[in-house]
């Protein structure tokens, strides 16, 4: 008896660990807005289509998945294989330091100039937007981080359709907006550990962190957004820390595709750092092979459709372009039937347009997406 016990709360741990902070309690089968139905499922000819991706619902062994407790498995079976060829993470900083440097009012929100610790002996300056308050009482918002190479691209201060953090502010969300660290290798080039989007995603934990311990902030409903780059930091950040309760990733590569010279997973800055060796910056050629953790990915099968998978059941939207195309629908298929298999619909999601930059249709298309999934509490 005390044996079955024991088995009866381990099972419960690790189905629980399954489905992340903030969304064990949400419908599900909660359906999106008439206007953004349609993105949750895959065009006719792609809609069974798996492409030649291996089924993230199978073990590295090759068992099968066949159950929510497999799943737990599973999950931290991936998780140990990413951040084995990338380096581990240092604890995360659960109170990151946030030291505010200027604040002004802009139309109806607060923005605040902040610098935050973003490593234990590291910090990033960025923008802080939170809506004013109405009437005499309210509740904690929403917030969503956004990423890119500039912090001031997301305040609204930047290239345009960048302005993810001012838009979402004035939509009553607060808002964090970030850019690249000042050094991408952690804790630094002569003895990194992490590899660069590792170390983006670990710097994306802790602003999450930081938000969190905000009072004007609901802990549960904290997303991130990024495009282009910041669509590949955004990506490895969610699907790296399940503490964010969903995600917009913008055209910014979801699989491995060395047909694209954007999608360039393979160079130093993302995941082919290799102390050992530098390569000539571009596509890969017999002369300028690949190098780092990327080589051994390739080597050994992978792709990013097995991140993906870790965001079930939490939401996600692509935001594609140029270099996601409706054939990613292949990749997305695989984490459709993960979330299937937890009991889920309507968590996986892509929006198309023809070129590499966001347009005003598709950046609406994300903050409807922001809407359904975190204004209100479910």
């Amino acid at each position: 008896m005390k044996r079955l016990c024991q088995r009866v709360i381990l099972t419960s741990v690790l189905v629980l660990a399954a489905i992340p902070a903030g969304y064990a309690a949400r419908d599900k089968k909660a359906a999106p807005p008439a206007t953004l139905a349609p993105y949750f499922t895959a065009p006719a000819e792609f809609a069974q289509d798996l492409g030649n991706y291996r089924s993230p619902l199978r073990f590295d062994d090759g068992a099968p998945v066949r159950n929510k407790q497999d799943w737990a498995r599973r999950r931290e079976e991936i998780l140990r294989y990413w951040h084995g060829r990338m380096g581990p993470w240092p604890p995360e900083i659960v109170k990151p330091k946030v030291e505010v440097l200027q604040e002004e009012r802009r139309e109806n929100f607060l923005q605040q100039r902040v610098r935050v610790q973003v490593a234990p002996d590291r910090h990033n300056e960025g923008y802080l937007m939170v809506p004013e308050a109405t009437g005499k009482r309210r509740s904690r918002l929403p917030a969503v981080l956004v990423v890119y190479y500039d912090p001031e691209a997301g305040a609204g201060q930047g290239k345009e359709l960048r302005d993810f953090g001012y838009q979402l502010a004035k939509r009553g969300f607060v808002a964090l907006s970030i850019g690249s660290p000042y050094t991408s290798n952690y804790p630094a080039k002569d003895g990194a550990v992490l590899q660069p989007l590792s170390y983006l995603a670990y710097v994306a934990a802790n602003c999450r962190n930081a938000l969190a311990n905000d009072p004007r902030v609901d802990p549960q409903r904290i997303g991130i957004v990024g495009h282009s780059y910041g669509g590949k930091w955004a990506m490895f950040a969610s699907c790296l820390n399940e503490k964010f309760a969903c995600a917009a990733w913008s055209d910014g590569g979801i699989v491995f595709d060395e047909s694209r010279s954007n999608v360039n997973y393979w160079e130093p800055w993302y995941l082919g750092f290799d102390r050992a060796v530098t390569r000539k910056p571009g596509v890969i050629t017999p002369k300028s092979p690949r190098t780092g953790p990327y080589k051994q990915m390739m080597e050994d099968g992978r792709d990013l459709h097995e991140l993906h998978a870790l965001m079930a059941p939490r939401p996600f939207l692509v935001s594609g372009g140029s270099e996601d195309p409706p054939m990613r629908w292949k990749a997305l298929n695989h984490t459709v039937a993960v979330n299937r298999l937890l009991g889920y619909e309507n968590r996986v999601a892509m929006t198309n347009r023809p070129a590499h930059s966001p347009t005003p249709e598709s950046n609406e298309q994300i903050y409807q997406f922001f809407h359904w999934a975190l204004k209100h509490p479910r």
